[in-house]
């Protein structure tokens, strides 16, 4: 092993990944703070020193051998790294599985809504070049609509993919003119998910009692639930958000709504269970 030579692709705090006997190992670069390609030599079966770095010609013949992607350059995580979104995502999930964004390691040249060609060995993508191929009119006509924060539903222009739109979201969610729409987003989607999860609970309480719900309102600690027997008859209460107890039946209880939730206050209104 100690005669072995190989190229790889590392990232500082990373490991350098070869093929030897079939098998693919694993080592720990010295110096552990490398970035870039570079010709490596085993040490032991931990550990592989950077004798120098690659050559152009190594590192394309290294990259030739692995399947490419295209992809549109959304957000520059830190130096060299990038992530970037599929131009083609049918032929990205379909290849790869892939249906988001993903880091790009090593992109020596490129900009934001560029497009790279990217290539991967099972486990991680490594720039190999600009597409050469790409519209740059459309580039800068993206970075002036993010430096005027355009939001991407209001996004308007020839040429814009379903994928670039996308492309466009993502690189506007890291924009600093953005933060309050994407604050607000998520304040409504949050909202969202909260009525969602109240209806169902209001709609299976009704329903395991033989009632149906029609409308509920937030009102703070409790809702406001409009509901309906198995008769068709239309009543308002006022539910716990806690547990669900009734804290105002809508119908008079003798004051004892709090002895009852949700479901039982069904069968109580239709006669089925109430004792005096």
């Amino acid at each position: 092993m100690p005669q072995t030579r190989f190229i790889a692709p590392c990232v500082q705090g990373g490991r350098v990944r070869v093929k030897l006997a079939g098998l693919v190992q694993t080592f720990i670069p010295r110096p552990k703070n490398f970035t870039g390609w570079g010709i490596f030599r085993p040490l032991d079966e931990k550990h592989a020193e950077l004798e120098s770095p690659a050559s152009f010609p190594q590192i394309a013949k290294y990259l030739q051998r692995l399947p490419t992607l295209r992809l549109y350059l959304v957000e520059n995580f830190k130096s060299q790294t990038w992530f970037g979104f599929p131009v083609n995502t049918a032929d990205a999930s379909q290849r790869f599985g892939i249906k988001s964004a993903v880091p790009i390691y090593l992109v020596s040249e490129g900009a934001l809504f560029e497009t790279v060609i990217a290539r991967t060995d099972g486990s991680s993508w490594w720039f190999d070049s600009l597409d050469r191929r790409a519209d740059l009119i459309l580039v800068e006509k993206l970075k002036r609509a993010l430096q005027a924060v355009t939001l991407p539903d209001a996004l308007k222009m020839p040429k814009l993919t379903p994928e670039l739109r996308t492309a466009y979201q993502l690189a506007s969610q890291q924009a600093a003119g953005f933060k309050a729409y994407y604050k607000k987003t998520r304040q409504e989607s949050q909202a969202l998910r909260e009525n969602r999860y109240a209806e169902r609970r209001l709609r299976g309480a009704l329903a395991m009692g033989g009632g149906e719900l029609e409308a509920f309102q937030d009102r703070g600690d409790y809702w406001l639930v409009e509901w309906t027997t198995r008769q068709g008859e239309n009543h308002t209460s006022a539910i716990a958000k806690k547990d669900l107890t009734v804290i105002s039946a809508g119908i008079c209880l003798d004051e004892r709504d709090r002895d009852f939730d949700l479901q039982s206050l069904v069968g109580v209104v239709e006669g089925q269970c109430w004792d005096d």
